[in-house]
Formats: C-alpha cells, structure tokens, sequence
C-alpha cells in the first residue's frame, strides 16, 4: 500500500514537473520578435503587483502590494503600499527612497546587484533582455506562458542570484518575475492590471 502511494505522488510530481518543456528554435525566435515588435510602441508601463517573499526560516512568506510605474528606457518607480507605505525609484544613475516620509538617495554604483535586477525588468519591456551579456538564457514554455530563465555569468552575481525568471503571456507582455537566491529563498512578483502609455511626470521618479 505505502509502495502504491509513492508510486502515484511520483507519478504526480513528475506530470506536473513536465509541464514545463524546452522551446525550440523556432520558438525562441518568435517569441524574441513578438517582444520586441510589442514593446517597440510602449513608452509607459503602469501595473499593480504582488511581491512575495520567501524565506526557507520564516514559516509565512512576507507578502507586499503595490504599484509599479516604468517609463522607458531605464526610468523605473515600485511604490508599496502594503503592509506599509515605501517608494523606490531607479533614474538617472540614482536611487530614491522614500520610507514612509525618510527620504534618501544613492548612486547606482553602490548597490549594483540590486541595480541590475531592476534593470533586468525595465529592458524585458523594451524585449532587450536578450541581448544581455551578463546571463545565460534559456527558454521554456509552461501551458499559455513563455518563460526565460536567466544564469547570472560572473561570480559577483552568483553570490546574490542563483537565477531569475521571466514570465511572458501570449500577449508578449510580462506578467510575473521570480528572483531565486543562491540560497534557494526567493522573490516573486506578479503583475496586475498593466496599462500601457499614459502620461507620467519624469518628476515623480526623484523626490
């Protein structure tokens, strides 16, 4: 009996396992293209998202809400509204903070790992993501998604990144971005509800 019923959870695991399956030349050259002619006539992103963070010695992961605001080609905004309020902007070689009124700011230097994952995301708009030198890509699709899996190269990375997620609806659009950690915790974000040009204040990147 107990032989039967790992048999049918192995059974299980592994049909849910391969769900997700290489895409092949073809593949991978139209969904670069769909991204690109896609995101050629987008200037402004504006989404909400859900971040949740993992943590393997929290028995809860932390779960956050917000809205994120893009302006292309490198202007980036996380505005968090729950648990609490906190802004982030990337623009101009700087980061802005703003933690519930305390307001500071840095250059992008001095945070580079985080600098580049921000990055990572704003260019997957633009569909350069896959010209970037600094990762590995391989490509998957996984039921009406298209997922790029992203290996760090160098090892400054390495410590921080094990690997990032990209995942692509059939629209072309991103629609959720996992960071995973050399230390296998990891770092979700699912967006929501994007719309796509509307105006935005350079202005509301610095404060």
């Amino acid at each position: 009996m107990r032989n039967k019923i790992l048999f049918w959870f192995l059974l299980c695991f592994l049909s849910v396992f391969a769900q997700r399956t290489p895409m092949n030349v073809g593949e991978i050259a139209a969904l670069k293209n769909s991204v690109t002619e896609k995101n050629q006539s987008i200037n402004t992103l504006i989404t909400h998202f859900t971040q949740t963070k993992h943590l393997e010695f929290l028995s809860n992961d932390i779960v956050s809400k917000g809205e994120m605001i893009l302006k292309a080609p490198d202007k980036l905004l996380w505005k968090y509204t729950e648990p609490f309020e906190y802004s982030i902007s990337f623009t101009n070689n700087k980061i802005y903070i703003n933690d519930q009124g305390k307001k500071n700011s840095m250059d992008t230097g001095n945070n580079k790992v985080f600098s580049k994952i921000n990055h990572l995301i704003a260019s997957s708009v633009s569909g350069a993501v896959f010209d970037d030198k600094e990762f590995d890509l391989l490509f998957f699709k996984e039921k009406n998604q298209r997922i790029i899996v992203l290996s760090p190269k160098s090892k400054d990375l390495k410590g921080y990144i094990n690997q990032v997620e990209m995942y692509f609806t059939t629209e072309a659009t991103v629609s959720e971005v996992k960071l995973i950690e050399s230390s296998q915790d990891y770092t979700q974000i699912v967006f929501k509800n994007q719309r796509f040009n509307e105006q935005v204040d350079d202005a509301i990147f610095s404060f």
